[in-house]
């Protein structure tokens, strides 16, 4: 598990994956950015009826929106990495496969209604579990595990089926995913804690779909070539 997320971590920055990491990057932020307008647009407007509160009340009530602004958005890193991640799945992987297993078939794209299919229904899962882990966090006080549990499970199970679908029908994704359940989820967890660093998160869809196409690559029995790193 660990070797796999080095490799991933190892070619992050390389000269491949540079167009693809700056085409990310930019897009990650204009999303947050643009979210980042709505939801501060949504707030002022929330705190302009509340007038009648006295100046000390609008003051905590302001600062109060700012932090939620900051951690919402915070929030967000995951949901708007699965959007991005769907946009360039198939370029990270061809670069990652070509780079470590260039004797092996690369992977076929998937067609682009199967990929927009898969984004949507990663955005929605990954959101409504997120939404019931911050409504439950309260009232079960355990915040921080149950944030890496649920995220570990959604983000692994995730890019690794996305990751798979390049060589296998989704019956055998499923069932390759069954069968490596433990590991998957320990890759999940690895990316769960990448996505919680600050700034290097903004990486977390280049960061995941590289390391899940060394995972998917591992449990199927392949090993990556012996080459000098790419990080040039």
């Amino acid at each position: 598990m660990l070797s796999p997320a080095i490799l991933a971590l190892n070619q992050l920055f390389s000269k491949p994956f540079r167009s693809v990491l700056w085409k990310m990057l930019g897009i990650t932020l204009l999303l947050l950015l643009l979210v980042g307008i709505g939801m501060q647009a949504g707030l002022e407007y929330l705190l302009s009826m509340e007038s009648f509160l006295p100046g000390w009340a609008e003051t905590g009530a302001s600062i109060l929106a700012g932090l939620g602004l900051f951690f919402g958005l915070g929030f967000l890193i995951i949901p708007v990495s699965a959007i991005v991640a769907g946009l360039y799945l198939d370029e990270v992987s061809y670069i990652v496969e070509s780079t470590y297993y260039p004797h092996e078939a690369h992977g076929r794209d998937l067609p682009m209604m199967d990929a927009i299919v898969q984004t949507i229904r990663f955005l929605g899962v990954v959101i409504g579990v997120n939404l019931l882990v911050l409504i439950l966090i309260p009232f079960l006080g355990l915040g921080v595990p149950l944030f890496f549990v649920a995220n570990g499970y959604l983000l692994g199970r995730e890019y690794f089926e996305q990751a798979a679908l390049r060589f296998r029908s989704r019956e055998q994704v499923k069932e390759l995913r069954s069968r490596h359940g433990a590991k998957i989820f320990l890759s999940g967890l690895l990316i769960s804690l990448f996505v919680v660093v600050p700034f290097l998160n903004l990486l977390t869809p280049l960061f995941a779909t590289a390391f899940m196409v060394h995972v998917h690559k591992w449990v199927s029995g392949s090993k990556p070539s012996r080459i000098e790193s790419p990080v040039v």
